[in-house]
């Protein structure tokens, strides 16, 4: 049991790999100017992170150690391209948004890692349970980022939510400004990098107090004792 409460607490925060191993910029940066569009592209993350774990740990015993990493990436490749076709289909116009994000999903370095550091060593449980957790950690990040950017550039949440939901969503975008005109730099890339420092600063920041405490706690337990 602990070894998956580590792997929730690795892939949520202690080990994010947006926040911590700094992995997957690419995209993280470019398609987090709205929540939605965040969402769309971390669910695709995701399923590609659980289904090539999976894969990856199934056929462990299998793979020539000589080629291990080029049957990662085929196998990753694979993932993507089932589902960028699914999102055409399904998510046609999301799907345009997202554009070859979606596609650059196989050379995102946070998915490749976790086959070879996590996937290609352990049973397949664990290895379903990483990569979920780190592909859920790396959600947020991008929906968190999408919604800060989206807030402070256009004063609103959850907007163009049919791209995901459906026309039926179409209501559910929130004004939380009204007749606001918008800060144009937080839609644009370098308001990506202010926006994900500053979410890097909070969790480092957060990290430190709790460290700090900790160690206050140890320095004080014994005095307490010998009182």
């Amino acid at each position: 049991m602990k070894i998956y409460q580590q792997l929730i607490k690795d892939g949520l925060w202690s080990n994010n790999p947006a926040l911590v191993q700094v992995l997957g910029l690419c995209p993280l940066l470019a398609v987090s100017n709205t929540l939605i569009n965040g969402l769309g592209l971390g669910l695709a993350t995701i399923l590609t992170l659980v289904a090539s774990n999976g894969s990856i740990s199934l056929l462990r015993n299998h793979i020539p150690e000589e080629v291990r990493l080029p049957v990662f990436v085929m196998i990753i490749a694979s993932i993507v391209t089932a589902i960028e076709l699914a999102m055409n289909a399904w998510f046609h116009e999301l799907y345009l948004i997202l554009g070859i994000f979606i596609a650059l999903i196989v050379t995102n370095c946070s998915i490749i890692a976790r086959a070879e550091a996590f996937a290609a060593r352990n049973p397949v449980l664990p290895s379903l349970v990483d990569g979920f957790m780190m592909g859920l950690g790396f959600t947020l990040v991008l929906m968190v980022l999408g919604g800060m950017r989206e807030l402070v550039g256009q004063g609103t949440l959850l907007s163009e939510a049919h791209l995901m939901f459906g026309e039926a969503a179409r209501n559910l975008t929130i004004t939380v400004i009204e007749d606001y005109r918008g800060f144009l730099i937080a839609i644009l890339p370098p308001g990506a990098f202010i926006g994900l420092g500053l979410l890097i600063a909070l969790k480092n920041a957060i990290d430190a107090r709790i460290t700090n405490r900790a160690v206050k706690v140890t320095l004080l337990t014994p005095q307490a004792t010998a009182g």
